[in-house]
């Protein structure tokens, strides 16, 4: 979609698609997806598998890293500055694929970012996603969207050229995914909001549209003030750039 990409996170045990969203490939895209789905993380830390995109390592630890303060050894030398660590328990699995000149993968590397390989794996096999890091419940996601998106099919006259329909069209499909689309993972007739406790049987298109979904002013707030929290870096950048001198 010309400058813009469609970013999804999704719970790959339950199917539920968490966020689905238009924008750039940057930094902030990053940090805007990492926070959410930190908002509706409770409990124990998630386990994360990504792809080798850049700025996801500096977006998950400015979503979940806790401060590591810096010491001189031995009372000597310039303080060390404050930076982030990944907190404890957290598992962060990442696949890299390689392809060559044609776009034909040729080699797949998994590694761990943050969390030892073995514990990654493990976690894995208990969730019953896998038994080694991989994105591919999230590829076969991006096929389904694009599928049944009109906006996103290739060699189509239903292009996008703005940015609004195609984000209203992203968020329509997202809900019907979520509420009334049974999965073929999951038990016969369960949807992703079924098997996350959210719904008790697979809704019909007429009932998500009947049904009134706007969360009160209160709501609004707290979530905003939730999400705030957590794209607020608990180390702030510094700039690294030498300061010009003034007369």
């Amino acid at each position: 979609m010309g400058h813009d990409w469609v970013h999804a996170a999704l719970a790959s045990d339950s199917r539920f698609l968490i966020d689905l969203r238009l924008g750039p490939r940057t930094m902030a895209t990053a940090v805007a997806m990492v926070a959410v789905v930190a908002a509706c993380c409770t409990g124990a830390m998630p386990l994360l598998l990504v792809d080798g995109h850049l700025p996801y390592p500096a977006a998950i630890l400015q979503v979940f890293g806790v401060v590591k303060h810096g010491r001189r050894k031995g009372g000597r030398g310039r303080p060390k500055l404050d930076r982030l660590k990944p907190p404890p328990g957290l598992l962060v699995g990442v696949v890299n694929k390689m392809a060559d000149a044609s776009g034909h993968v040729f080699k797949v590397r998994r590694r761990a970012l943050f969390g030892r390989l073995k514990d990654v794996r493990q976690r894995i096999r208990a969730l019953g996603i896998g038994t080694d890091v991989n994105t591919s419940h999230v590829e076969r996601l991006n096929g389904t969207c694009r599928g049944c998106v009109a906006r996103l099919a290739r060699r189509t006259r239903d292009v996008s050229r703005r940015r609004p329909p195609l984000r209203s069209s992203l968020s329509l499909w997202r809900d019907v995914y979520n509420w009334c689309r049974p999965q073929s993972g999951l038990p016969a007739g369960t949807t992703p909001a079924v098997a996350i406790g959210l719904a008790a049987a697979a809704w019909s298109v007429r009932r998500y549209v009947t049904h009134p979904v706007h969360a009160d002013e209160l709501g609004r707030l707290l979530w905003a003030e939730q999400l705030e929290k957590l794209l607020t870096p608990a180390v702030p950048a510094r700039d690294r750039r030498k300061a010009v001198p003034t007369s």
